[in-house]
């Protein structure tokens, strides 16, 4: 099965790493059929694009699932911490998503950057096919930029 380009800002990290923003009732049974043995939600799941029951649905189709719930105007050290251990712990292949895949690029590129150490430049451009909040408008852009910036090195 090849990658489904219809769920919302989709993007492959590598042979066993997914992202994208929110999921719907038809993806689950896609994802299982892509081998993902493995999802992390950063999302809320008070978010009304949130798919309701979700680690239930996946836990039928044999998925690990792991909610790690990022208030989108607070990231946390805390939620970093867990996304680390578990994208690094869980099991492969894993699929990341929030809402619109702009928590998860954030949380990739520091992850990249601070504990894979991939260059700089390429953790941003990875990170910025999904989303930059340098330069960006919406009112938690700033809190973003802040999170990025950190280095846990």
């Amino acid at each position: 099965m090849s990658d489904p380009a219809d769920i919302r800002a989709w993007q492959r990290l590598d042979a066993e790493t997914t992202t994208s923003g929110r999921i719907e009732d038809r993806d689950v049974a896609r994802l299982a059929a892509l081998g993902v043995a493995h999802v992390i939600n950063l999302a809320l799941e008070t978010h009304p694009e949130a798919l309701a029951g979700e680690g239930d649905k996946l836990r039928q189709h044999g998925i690990v699932y792991t909610h790690i719930p990022v208030p989108f105007d607070a990231p946390g050290e805390d939620h970093f911490a867990a996304f680390a251990k578990a994208v690094e712990a869980g099991p492969k292949p894993v699929h990341v998503h929030c809402i619109m895949n702009w928590r998860v690029s954030a949380f990739f590129y520091r992850l990249n950057r601070d504990h894979r150490a991939m260059a700089e430049a390429q953790a941003r451009a990875i990170m910025e096919r999904q989303w930059s909040p340098e330069g960006n408008d919406r009112p938690e852009a700033q809190v973003w930029a802040d999170f990025i910036a950190r280095s846990d090195r």
